[in-house]
């Protein structure tokens, strides 16, 4: 047994004498220095504890030179950093700042449905109804239909934002805030055709959310959903932007979707998601999925976009759009064939309004719009948002075909009827 000690320890003195004679190596070449000390540099100071610092180069023989320090602090936490000062691997607390940022601002929203309890009524009933009226207490109880959902607060003297599907046809909507306030709202407006709704709580002072620049997001990018999933209560999950720009995924009439793989289930629609400085960068909206629970795809509708339907509906009661009354198709191989055509463009307008701004421009059934205002119509979603952003009274060139010859028209926009669902 003593032997086998003996042994052990032998052993690990090679072992620490063949790693400092490969320090010393390093050392001596130059390619890393050891500092030990309190840092000096206020910076250093802000973000990292007393400990070992090593300054290291990459080694020139690999064709990339890079210089840099590295520290391992007393409290275990290593961090790098090039010498320019960006950081290469800097691992911080989570993401509970931005969290901090945010959660104050997102809210669980609690609805009710009320109907009459379906068993029949006996002959008594009937007959205390008839003597004490419908509305006496002891006649039959309604039965209340809970729901839940999630929004965002957009204005602090309490206007909220989320999901039209949350409060459609719902009776009572009440608003838990995530200090425990409770509140009733009221409906402001609501826009279908974008699946978001604005309500009203009588509270002032609330805590709002910082706007993200959205041109700024990039596929990749990690983002935060922050929601009240199932009504357990607020609840943040982590994912990344797995795509921007989807459409056709939802019933919208208008579709921009950021798709993310943060987890989303019931309950979350209308709460935000976040990008990691907690700025806002999207309304969760809805799920892809089988089984109606998360199966990694979640989509948000785009902050941008929420915004512009958030302040018609404060303003107006609903949003203000142009319209040109006509529905279409995108082009495919096989529509092309159906009207004698190889390759091309645009929109297939398959119905007319009567009555309607396309009608009163000209436009017919099987006629193909190919521009608008001098921009080329590649899909559906391009003519769409294109009439969308015209407001009533505006004038619209539209240059298309119809039966292999081209034509040009100008159609004069009318307000798009508002949408029920």
């Amino acid at each position: 047994m003593l032997k086998q000690n003996h042994s052990f320890v032998y052993y690990f003195a090679w072992l620490v004498i063949g790693l400092l004679f490969g320090l010393s190596i390093l050392l001596f070449r130059g390619d890393i220095s050891i500092d030990i000390h309190q840092h000096s540099n206020p910076a250093d100071k802000a973000t990292h504890s007393p400990g070992i610092s090593v300054n290291f180069t990459q080694n020139k023989n690999s064709g990339v030179v890079s210089q840099g320090r590295a520290v391992m602090s007393m409290d275990g936490r290593y961090f790098a950093k090039s010498q320019e000062g960006g950081a290469i691997y800097e691992p911080k607390d989570g993401f509970a700042d931005a969290v901090m940022k945010a959660a104050p601002a997102v809210v669980s929203i609690q609805t009710i449905t009320w109907s009459e309890t379906s068993t029949e009524e006996t002959t008594d009933e009937k007959l205390l109804q008839q003597f004490l009226g419908r509305s006496s207490p002891h006649g039959p109880r309604r039965k209340a239909e809970t729901g839940s959902g999630s929004g965002v607060i957009i204005n602090e003297n309490g206007y909220i934002l989320t999901n039209y599907h949350v409060i459609s046809g719902r009776d009572e909507v009440r608003i838990r805030l995530s200090d425990g306030k409770v509140a009733t709202a009221e409906l402001i407006g609501s826009d279908p055709d974008t699946d978001l709704a604005v309500l009203k709580i009588d509270l002032k002072n609330l805590p709002t959310l910082n706007i993200a620049n959205i041109s700024q997001l990039r596929v990749g990018d990690i983002v935060l959903a922050i929601g009240d999933p199932f009504a357990i209560g607020q609840t943040v999950t982590q994912g990344i932007i797995s795509a921007t720009g989807r459409t056709h995924v939802s019933q919208n009439t208008y579709e921009n979707f950021i798709q993310t793989d943060a987890a989303i289930n019931p309950g979350n629609s209308g709460g935000a998601l976040i990008n990691t400085a907690g700025e806002i960068v999207g309304i969760n909206s809805n799920i892809f999925s089988s089984t109606g629970n998360f199966q990694g795809i979640s989509f948000a509708i785009p902050i941008d976009l929420a915004q512009q339907v958030a302040q018609q509906i404060i303003q107006h009661g609903y949003v203000v759009r142009g319209w040109l009354g006509v529905e279409g198709q995108e082009l495919t191989s096989q529509v092309l064939r159906t009207v004698d055509l190889d390759s091309m463009h645009g929109i297939l307008i398959t119905d007319v309004d009567k009555e309607g701004p396309g009608e009163a421009a000209g436009l017919k059934r099987g006629d193909i719009i190919t521009r608008i205002n001098q921009q080329d119509i590649l899909s559906t979603n391009d003519i769409l948002n294109m009439i969308a952003a015209g407001k009533p009274g505006d004038e619209f060139l539209i240059e298309g075909i119809r039966q292999r010859q081209s034509f040009i028209t100008r159609a004069t926009l009318g307000q798009r009827p508002l949408m029920s669902r």
